[in-house]
């Protein structure tokens, strides 16, 4: 039987692997896979990671590669995995939790946001914490109660933390290597209705492109900017493409990151179209959307040509699956915000 050091000298090392199509469950994969070849120290956490490879197989065959001492199988317990991911940031290690469901997480937010998102600040910069937790969120795929939240804002809400989330196959194999790789904790959400959406993915891009932080504009447009992250991206170019039929041309930027927040990227676009709608599934009543409401106008007053218009879920618990389609933004509400907007 080899160790854990002979697993890792094998598999460690730079591999050239091309361009690949990927869904964007198995990009993640693909990126866990790379962070854990290049560094023994990653290791990865939680329910049914193992040989089942987790409830959407993201991490389906890393412990047949890497070994149980690093694709550990936790018992039902997040509070429990935080806590001993903590322990373990401290001895040099740079776990990965996975939270099997966005509605999971909760047991676990004590050890997140008063522990992990505060030991580097109490430590004065002695102590970094490498931690990162993977959360699949967001609706779209039927399920029941407590899994379809989408709790984004109270972690954007704690300082300390780097919340991002990816939309594209290539953005969330390239953003979970830069958050293993962060001294900071990452709470990286990923959109699980969009696990088998495919893309082109480079694998060879180099780790510390700014994907982590950095928002990036999708769609060009004049007239409206589209604001949007995680799953609403979609809807947004979705949205887009809509308006070029009706002659109004919008451009969409994908913030990737929800705290720290890219504003300058946001503001450039919205200096340029003159009217603002941000998109997420989360409600709208203090979502990311009012920060970033707040923001443009603050920054974009004398530009803006009508108030900065959000578009999200309602102010209720996630409704049963039959009614999802009711609660989750559409291109439809989205189209008729822009109206909104230009009747200003």
């Amino acid at each position: 039987m080899t160790t854990m050091a002979e697993r890792t000298q094998t598999t460690s090392g730079a591999r050239a692997e091309g361009t690949k199509t990927l869904t964007l469950g198995k990009a993640v994969n693909e990126g866990l896979r790379a962070a854990m070849r290049r560094d023994d120290k990653v290791l990865l956490m939680g329910e049914d990671i193992g040989p089942l490879g987790g409830v959407f197989r993201v991490t389906d065959g890393l412990q047949a590669e890497f070994g149980e001492e690093r694709v550990v199988d936790t018992p039902l317990a997040e509070s429990g995995i935080v806590g001993t991911a903590i322990g373990l940031a401290m001895r040099g290690y740079r776990p990965v939790c996975e939270i099997q469901f966005d509605g999971f997480v909760f047991p676990a937010f004590n050890q997140i946001t008063t522990q992990l998102a505060k030991i580097h600040n109490r430590t004065r910069g002695a102590i970094d914490m490498p931690v990162v937790i993977r959360i699949p969120y967001g609706g779209g795929i039927g399920a029941v109660e407590h899994h379809s939240e989408s709790p984004e804002a109270l972690f954007a809400h704690t300082a300390g933390l780097r919340v991002v989330s990816p939309s594209s196959p290539q953005d969330a194999y390239t953003m979970i290597q830069e958050a293993i790789a962060s001294p900071d904790p990452v709470v990286f959400f990923e959109p699980k209705g969009r696990y088998w959406a495919k893309g082109e993915v480079d694998l060879d891009v180099p780790v510390g492109s700014a994907t982590l932080n950095a928002a990036q504009v999708v769609r060009t447009g004049t007239d409206v900017t589209l604001v949007a992250y995680g799953p609403s991206v979609e809807t947004a170019l979705k949205t887009a493409a809509a308006l070029a039929e009706e002659g109004r041309s919008a451009e969409v930027v994908d913030l990737r990151a929800i705290s720290p927040l890219d504003t300058g990227a946001v503001v450039a676009s919205v200096r340029k179209t003159g009217r603002c709608v941000v998109i997420h599934e989360a409600p709208v009543f203090f979502g990311a959307g009012a920060e970033i409401a707040a923001r443009v106008t603050e920054e974009c007053f004398y530009a803006l040509e009508s108030p900065v218009l959000r578009v999200g879920g309602f102010h209720t618990p996630y409704p049963v699956a039959k009614h999802e389609h009711e609660y989750l933004p559409s291109v439809d509400r989205v189209l008729d915000a822009v109206d909104r907007a230009f009747a200003h």
